[in-house]
C-alpha cells in the first residue's frame, strides 16, 4: 500500500524550504561590505568587457 501523505504539510515545507534558500540568497548578497561589492561589480564589468572584446564579428 502507498505511503500517506499530507498535502497541506508537504506544501507548507516545500514553502519553508524555498523561504530559507531565498534568504540564503539574500544574506549572500546583502551581507557584504561596500569594498566586497564594489570589487564584484568591478569584475562584472571587466568580465563582461573582455567577452565584448572578443566577439566574433558574424
Amino acid at each position: 500500500m502507498a505511503e500517506l501523505i499530507n498535502l497541506r504539510q508537504r506544501r507548507k515545507a516545500k514553502a519553508r524550504a524555498e523561504a530559507e534558500a531565498k534568504a540564503a540568497e539574500n544574506r549572500h548578497l546583502h551581507g557584504r561590505t561596500l569594498a566586497e561589492k564594489r570589487a564584484v561589480k568591478g569584475e562584472a564589468v571587466r568580465l563582461e568587457k573582455h567577452v565584448e572584446v572578443h566577439k566574433r564579428g558574424d
